[in-house]
């Protein structure tokens, strides 16, 4: 069971990045996928989730209108779509599977991928 999230890099203030989120070893029908994040000194937040099965999301609200998950073209993967980009959205990025529908509370996922930094700066 694995998760692999990439994507992360250096961008400035209002600039648009692309998170992936490949999943393996598990057959994913029935999970959901959500994007996590943890700034300095901040507890890890969830972004926002995609429940696999029909596609329901949630987002936070400081992302809304801004951040778009979706699943990718590609074979089980999830993406981040992000823009607009904030300082504030400066962080270590995860993704993680739950075995239930959309959700961000942190404690009910319970595989994770290994971060990806992204950095918002001018």
């Amino acid at each position: 069971v694995q998760l692999q999230a990439s994507g992360g890099g250096l961008v400035q203030p209002g600039d648009s990045l692309r998170l992936s989120c490949v999943v393996s070893g598990f057959p994913w029908d029935h999970y959901t996928i959500a994007w996590f994040r943890q700034a300095p000194t901040k507890e890890r937040e969830g972004v926002a989730c995609i429940s696999i099965s029909d596609g329901s999301t949630n987002y936070i609200d400081s992302v809304k209108g801004r951040f778009t998950i979706g699943r990718g073209h590609a074979k089980n993967t999830v993406y981040l779509q992000m823009k607009d980009l904030e300082p504030e959205d400066t962080a270590v990025y995860y993704c993680a599977r739950y075995l239930g529908s959309c959700s961000l509370y942190r404690t009910l996922y319970d595989v994770w991928s290994q971060g990806t930094l992204v950095t918002v700066s001018s």
